[in-house]
């Protein structure tokens, strides 16, 4: 029976690579990426010469089949994505779903991944969270919110810096403009920059200067307050309603 790693790589940074990941990588029978042009740039970086396979959200359901013979045979397979870690906002859970389901050992190493830093560095709570990634773009969106917008935790999204201006005015529609926020964009790169402030106030920042490269916002859960006044109001219209009737 062979083994399946999950390994974490480089959100930025080069230098955030583990030295576990790299001899895993190394001594693997394969390697399967999400793009294999772009690994094989990390993997000519620490001189890895190993064989790539493609394994990408288009192609996952026909191909892990195939994976999964290979580690049944007794292979070791190392999965790896363009960056961060393998399954969060990026192929990896059918593969690992169906690693499971065969009986085959799955480890996950730990590394880079980029919502952690940015909700720890947000200065917001980081006890409890719940970690969003992409919102739909259109169907199911304004539910989705309006269902956020009863969050105690503090929540994290990722988003394009294409559309992150319209996303925080909507944030501020439906959490309330005062709502605490950080956007974290290029972690662990060059020029890597935290926006502090309320929902209004890091819409205005991005509103004056353009957002480029990958982008993490972090949003203040409901606190006691919000809760109370936000119970009170439906107390009201409750008793509003039952007067109609």
């Amino acid at each position: 029976m062979g083994l399946l790693y999950i390994v974490p790589t480089p959100v930025g940074n080069m230098e955030d690579m583990t030295f576990r990941a790299i001899r895993v990588l190394r001594e693997a029978d394969l390697v399967l990426a999400e793009d294999t042009r772009t690994s094989a740039i990390l993997l000519k970086h620490y001189d890895i010469q190993n064989h790539l396979m493609s394994h990408h959200k288009f192609n996952e359901h026909g191909t892990s089949a195939a994976v999964v013979a290979r580690l049944l045979a007794g292979q070791t397979v190392a999965l790896i994505s363009d960056a961060g870690t393998p399954g969060i906002s990026d192929p990896g859970f059918f593969l690992v779903r169906e690693a499971v389901k065969a009986g085959i050992e799955v480890q996950c190493l730990p590394g880079a991944t980029a919502f952690v830093p940015a909700l720890v560095s947000s200065g917001l709570p980081c006890d409890r969270f719940a970690f969003e990634g992409f919102l739909p773009q259109k169907k199911g969106r304004q539910t989705k919110l309006e269902a956020l917008s009863r969050e105690e935790r503090t929540m994290i999204f990722y988003e394009s810096p294409y559309r992150l201006v319209k996303t925080l005015r909507q944030f501020a529609e439906v959490f309330g403009h005062e709502r605490r926020a950080s956007v974290c964009r290029e972690i662990s790169k060059l020029h890597e920059e935290s926006v502090r402030g309320t929902l209004d106030e890091v819409a205005d920042h991005f509103t004056a200067n353009e957002p480029r490269g990958e982008i993490v916002i972090v949003v203040e859960g409901m606190d006691e307050k919000e809760i109370k006044e936000r119970e009170k109001e439906e107390k009201r219209n409750r008793k509003v309603n039952k007067t109609k009737e």
